[in-house]
């Protein structure tokens, strides 16, 4: 990384115990790490979509994703850059976009960033809470079974609640193709 980031971590050799995974978390500056969070506070999201897959197992794929969109690039390519991956792309209106899909980045790098530098609106906690337990039950491979995709399906139903959401798949899209899925349960969902 750039000279962005500095060593703030301890030169103690009792820090060798440290997980490797987690020292990059120490290299950013407090400063930089609570003003990229309040930067996407405002400006970002963190989404599950879910797309239909005919090569699935169960039909759907869940999708984690983080993305902030703003027009001056300087924080996006600074969050790209303290993070190590994304993707930044121009949109048609001129607005760009810092997108993280993968899996293993969402997981790796977003999650414990903003778990370090947390948020302080209670929704942005709340939709970065959920947006957690669903990343942690993908994680572990949850959504590859019936109830673990149900459960993803009904988290991500709480996820980004309010004017303006829209979603292309909703729960009860879901449910009525999934094999053994009662008409009780899709009564719940709608």
């Amino acid at each position: 990384m750039s000279n962005i980031l500095t060593n703030n971590a301890s030169s103690d050799s009792d820090n060798q115990q440290e997980r490797p995974q987690e020292e990059w978390l120490e290299k950013i500056p407090q400063q930089l790490g609570y003003y990229l969070a309040g930067f996407v506070e405002g400006e970002g999201s963190f989404n599950v979509s879910l797309r239909q897959k005919s090569d699935y197992h169960l039909r759907w794929q869940p999708v984690l994703s983080f993305n902030v969109s703003q027009r001056d690039l300087t924080n996006l390519v600074t969050l790209k850059e303290v993070l190590g991956c994304g993707i930044i792309k121009k949109r048609r209106d001129g607005v760009y976009s810092l997108d993280i899909t993968v899996p293993s980045n969402v997981i790796l790098k977003v999650v414990p960033f903003f778990k370090r530098f947390s948020f302080r609106s209670e929704k942005a906690i709340k939709n970065f809470a959920i947006f957690c337990n669903i990343a942690a039950l993908m994680n572990k491979g949850e959504h590859k079974n019936i109830p673990g995709l149900r459960k993803v399906v009904l988290l991500r139903e709480t996820l980004n609640l309010g004017k303006g959401r829209t979603r292309k798949y909703s729960a009860l899209d879901v449910f009525k193709t999934l094999p053994g899925e009662s008409s009780e349960t899709i009564c719940l969902v709608h």
